[in-house]
């Protein structure tokens, strides 16, 4: 191992993770940390050898079909969901990865339970399904801006907590992380959007309301990190200021995962030696 690899391990990168019964505060916690990389350039050889990796380890479980593995990303705007997605999936095999955004529900998902929409975007085993937005902004954005009463969203985090269970019991490893970012620099983003006439699509004057909720939305962050991280589907808060180092750290911790899990190659069937193609 190098220097580096020893700082980046398992025992560093837990410090991200959520333990269970404790209780979150995001003001102590530093959008800035970047480990032990002081700059991108010296992180991008460690962010490439883990690529290289995840690349062999994702080629494994796609093949192996045995487990599924299911990433739940969750930010305030411009907090990098979308990036996280593109930087660090780049170079897996499309056929294992299925991504899935929640947007406002439709009438039909509306007709249901709220997790009925969510349930159905679970990966099957072999694939590794990312949730871009997921089943938490039912105790997030319903909450802050008030859609169902306190005594309806209260009783959400028990049953997001049994959700994840059965699907834990299922055979899906949950890995979940809350991109946290600070206030000055979600302002930074949304300026550089405005700024760049290519970005600009991403923008929205909504984005500005959402904004001026910034403490509701980090109460309300606390209180779901703080009550539904378990030992079956643990919450990390990646410091993600720095999207290099968000990148870096949620690629470890990927790897961690799957190397965990050490998927292998199914068996070839038997009496292949000896063929010969003509």
């Amino acid at each position: 191992m190098t220097p580096f690899q020893q700082l980046l391990s398992q025992s560093h990168l837990a410090q991200y993770r959520v333990e269970p019964g404790t209780r979150v505060d995001l003001s102590a916690r530093d959008p800035d940390e970047t480990g032990p990389f002081e700059k991108k350039k010296k992180a991008r050889k460690e962010l490439e050898r883990l690529r290289t990796k995840l690349i062999a380890l994702q080629d494994r479980f796609y093949a192996w079909n045995e487990r599924s593995l299911l990433i739940v990303l969750q930010a305030m705007d411009t907090g990098g969901k979308d990036g996280t997605i593109k930087h660090v999936m780049r170079g897996v095999n499309p056929q294992g990865v299925q991504v899935t955004s929640f947007k406002a529900p439709t009438q039909e998902e509306l007709a249901h339970d709220y997790l009925w929409r969510v349930h159905k975007a679970a990966p099957r085993r072999g694939r590794i399904g990312i949730f871009n937005r997921s089943h938490y902004e039912d105790v997030l954005v319903v909450r802050v801006h008030n859609l169902v009463s306190e005594s309806v969203w209260s009783k959400r985090y028990d049953h997001i907590n049994d959700f994840e269970r059965l699907l834990a019991d299922s055979g899906t490893v949950i890995l979940k992380f809350y991109l946290h970012i600070s206030r000055e620099e979600q302002a930074r983003r949304l300026q550089a959007r405005l700024d760049n006439p290519d970005k600009r699509w991403k923008f929205s004057k909504g984005d500005l309301k959402e904004r001026r909720l910034w403490d509701d939305y980090m109460a309300a962050y606390e209180d779901a990190l703080s009550r539904c991280s378990t030992e079956h589907a643990p919450w990390y808060v990646i410091p993600s200021n720095r999207k290099w180092y968000r990148n870096l750290a949620i690629m470890s911790i990927l790897v961690n995962a799957l190397e965990d899990l050490n998927p292998v190659y199914p068996e070839p069937e038997e009496g292949l030696d000896h063929i010969v193609i003509e």
